[in-house]
C-alpha cells in the first residue's frame, strides 16, 4: 500500500505529513532533517509523558488566568488528549530523535502538535492550534527543561529508589539469617583478619542506604521548574502567577511537590540539578559495582575459587565447557555500572554548555540522565531476583580458610607484640603449618599459652 499525505503548514511553508499520523509540520522537518540514529535513539517516553503532564497542567493554569483564550473546550480536549498520552495510546506519534536541536524545540512541537489534532478530534472541530492553545504562556527554552526535571524526579522517585529498598531489603534478611558465621576478611585481595558474614554483608546493605539518601537529597532541587521563564528567562508572554500555578498543577498530577523556580534565568540556562543528581546515580553504580564484584568473587570456583557462597545458577555459561556455570547476574550489574559512570562524562560537559540565555544540548542530557536510571532499577530487580536473593553461605569453606589464614596472627600482638608475631606468620607461610606450631617452635609461647591467647571468633 501505498502512504498516504496531507499537507501541514507552519511558517516556512507547506510540507507533507503521513495521513495517520497526528503530528504537523514542524515535526515533520525535524524528522526528515535529523534522520541520525533513527528507531535506536528516540526522544526517551519519559520526557514526552512528562511533557504530557506539562501541557495539561498548563492548560489548566491559563484556563485559570486567561479564560478569554483558554475555554473549557479547549482546556478539555488538550487534557483529555494528554491522558491518552499518559496511557500510551500515542506512542506511536512521536517519532523524534534525541539527536535534534539542542533546546528540544521540535519535541516541544512534536507534543503541541499531537495535542492540538488529537484534541480537535477529540472535541469535533478546529479548536485548538498547536502554538497559540497547546503551547500557551510557554516557549519550548522553559518546557523542555522543565519535562526534564519531571521526568528525572519521577524516574528517581519511583523506579530507582524502590529497586534500591527491594534489593536492600534482601541484604537485611541475609545479614539476619547469616549472623554469628565467621568467615576471612580481606583487603587488597589479601587474607586479613576475620569478620562475620553478616558484618560483610551489613557494609553492602549500608552502601545502598547510603545511596538512596544521597538521590532523595538530589531530588530536592529537580522539584523546581523552569515553567514561566519562557524564551530568555524574563517571562514575556506569560500572565502573572502562571509560573507558581502551573508547577501547582503539575505537583498535583504527578504526586511530586513541584515549584516554580526562583532565578528563571539559571532554570532555562543551566542544568547543574541534572548533574548533581546523576552524581547520585553514578554513586550508587559505584557501590553496585563493588557488591557485584564481591558477589563473584566470594562465588568463584566451584572448587579452584574462593567457594565461600554459593549464587543461583540461571543458565549454562559455556558453549564448550559442560557443566560450566557463570555469574552472569554480577556482569550484567557491573555492565550497567560501567555504563552508567560513562552516562555521567555526557551528562556533565551537555551541562556545562549553557550559553547566554540558554543551554543547547538539553536532549543529550535527558536521554543520559535517564537510560541511567532506567537501566540501574532494572539491573537492581534483575540481580536481587535472579542472584543476591538466593545467596547461601558456604560454612564448611568459610570455617576452613579462617582455621589456615595466617592474619589470626594479629590476635596474638598483645601478647607476644608485632614483630614476634610477624615472624610467626612467616615460619607458618614458609613451613606450611599453623600459626600455633610455628610459634610454639619459635619459643615465643608454650601451647597451653598461644591456646590461652588464640580466639578468632572473638576478632569479629
Amino acid at each position: 500500500m501505498s502512504q498516504e499525505y496531507r499537507l501541514e503548514h507552519d511558517s516556512l511553508g507547506e510540507v507533507r505529513v503521513p495521513a495517520d499520523k497526528y503530528w504537523g509540520a514542524q515535526t515533520e522537518r525535524s524528522r526528515n532533517n535529523f534522520p541520525i540514529g533513527v528507531g535506536r535513539e528516540p526522544m526517551p517516553v519519559e520526557i514526552i509523558r512528562a511533557f504530557a503532564v506539562l501541557k495539561a497542567a498548563a492548560a489548566r493554569a491559563n484556563r485559570e488566568l486567561k479564560p478569554v483564550k483558554m475555554t473549557d473546550d479547549k482546556m478539555a480536549a488538550i487534557c483529555a488528549a494528554a491522558d491518552e498520552v499518559l496511557a500510551g495510546k500515542l506512542d506511536g506519534h512521536f517519532p523524534l530523535v534525541v539527536w535534534q536541536t539542542g533546546s528540544g524545540t521540535q519535541s516541544n512541537m512534536n507534543m503541541n502538535e499531537v495535542l492540538a489534532a488529537r484534541g480537535n478530534e477529540i472535541a469535533g472541530s478546529r479548536i485548538l492550534h498547536p502554538n497559540d492553545d497547546v503551547n500557551m504562556s510557554q516557549s519550548s527554552n522553559d518546557t523542555f527543561p522543565a519535562a526534564m526535571h519531571i521526568a528525572a524526579a519521577e524516574a528517581l522517585e519511583k523506579r530507582v529508589l524502590p529497586a534500591v529498598e527491594e534489593l536492600a531489603a534482601t541484604l537485611r534478611r541475609l545479614e539476619a539469617e547469616n549472623e554469628g558465621i565467621l568467615k576471612c576478611g580481606r583487603t587488597h585481595l589479601q587474607d586479613a583478619t576475620p569478620i562475620r558474614f553478616s558484618q560483610e554483608i551489613s557494609g553492602w546493605r549500608a552502601s545502598l542506604e547510603k545511596d538512596a539518601e544521597l538521590i532523595r537529597m538530589a531530588v530536592r532541587p529537580l522539584l523546581s521548574l523552569a515553567l514561566g521563564g519562557t524564551a530568555v528567562g524574563t517571562g514575556l508572554n506569560a500572565p502573572a502567577g502562571f509560573d507558581a500555578l502551573v508547577a501547582e498543577k503539575i505537583a498535583q498530577a504527578s504526586g511530586l511537590p513541584f515549584v516554580t523556580a526562583e532565578n528563571k534565568f539559571h532554570a532555562l540556562t543551566s542544568r547543574d540539578e541534572m548533574v548533581f543528581a546523576h552524581g547520585a546515580l553514578k554513586a550508587l553504580a559505584c557501590d553496585l559495582m563493588k557488591i557485584a564484584n564481591d558477589v563473584r568473587w566470594l562465588a568463584s570456583g566451584p572448587r579452584l575459587g574462593l567457594g565461600e557462597i554459593t549464587i543461583p545458577e540461571n543458565e549454562p555459561g559455556s558453549s564448550i565447557m559442560p557443566g560450566k556455570v557463570n555469574p552472569t547476574q554480577c556482569e550484567q550489574v557491573t555492565m550497567v555500572a560501567a555504563q552508567v559512570m560513562g552516562n555521567d562524562v555526557a551528562v556533565g560537559i551537555a551541562a556545562s554548555q549553557g550559553n547566554f540565555e540558554l543551554n543547547v544540548f538539553m536532549p543529550v542530557c535527558a536521554y543520559n540522565f535517564l537510560q541511567s536510571a532506567r537501566l540501574l532499577a532494572d539491573s537492581m530487580h534483575a540481580f536481587n531476583d535472579r542472584c543476591v536473593s538466593g545467596i547461601k553461605a558456604n560454612r564448611e569453606k568459610m570455617a576452613e580458610n579462617v582455621r589456615r589464614s595466617l592474619m589470626l596472627v594479629t590476635a596474638l600482638n598483645p601478647v607476644i607484640g608485632y614483630e614476634k608475631a610477624a615472624k610467626t606468620a612467616q615460619k607458618a607461610h614458609r613451613d606450611g603449618t599453623g600459626l600455633k606450631e610455628a610459634c610454639v617452635a619459635l619459643g615465643f609461647l608454650t601451647e597451653a599459652e598461644f591456646d590461652a591467647a588464640f580466639h578468632p571468633e572473638e576478632m569479629a
